[in-house]
């Protein structure tokens, strides 16, 4: 009898679990990401899930963990900066809400180490090694904050309490995004140039 009770009990992992959040952000959004709705969806009781995940917060920078993609897929052929926010942006925009996400885990300090990784790498040819951190954490701010804005005002959009054009409003932040980061980056050279005098 134990045995029959067992086999009709889903089993999940974290994997599993992960995924089917990634999975329910894309659907619902994150609003609608709960702990009693993932284990709904994986039929279990939300009480299933801890022992897999401590809470919602950890499952958020496991999610985080899979929207940023690893420092080598970041980095790619280009070592720039430039293009390594690009693609972060890229990823981040990928995934319905995917900015809130991975912006929360981030300013509590539990995740986008691989973006962080990336930048410094990507920087280590211009900025000096002690300056690399902040110098990547203001570009990866600067992401965050640009695609977190899109993102909402696509959501109120949704919702009917924006109006206007999804396109144009994608159009008008990926101009912003391209000035914003080339200033940016150009401040970041400057630096660096009276460094080197």
């Amino acid at each position: 009898m134990a045995t029959e009770r067992n086999s009709r009990t889903p089993r999940v992992d974290r994997g599993t679990i992960v995924d089917t959040a990634l999975r329910l952000l894309d659907e619902v959004g994150l609003a609608d990401v709960s702990m009693r709705r993932l284990g709904s969806e994986l039929g279990v009781q939300p009480s299933a899930l801890y022992w897999h995940i401590a809470n919602k917060q950890e499952l958020l920078a496991a999610v985080a963990d899979r929207i940023v993609p690893a420092a080598p897929v970041l980095l790619g052929e280009d070592l720039s900066p430039g293009a390594v926010a690009r693609r972060l942006r890229t990823a981040l925009l990928a995934h319905r809400d995917g900015a809130e996400v991975v912006l929360s885990t981030y300013a509590l300090s539990l995740g986008t180490s691989p973006a962080a990784a990336a930048l410094q790498a990507a920087l280590r040819p211009a900025v000096a090694a002690e300056l690399r951190p902040t110098v990547a954490a203001a570009i990866l701010q600067f992401v965050l904050g640009n695609a977190s804005v899109l993102q909402q005002r696509l959501t109120a959009l949704r919702f009917g309490a924006l109006t206007g054009d999804a396109h144009a409003m994608t159009s008008a932040s990926d101009d912003e995004f391209t000035v914003g980061l080339d200033a940016l980056l150009a401040g970041v050279a400057h630096r660096a140039s009276e460094q080197t005098h």
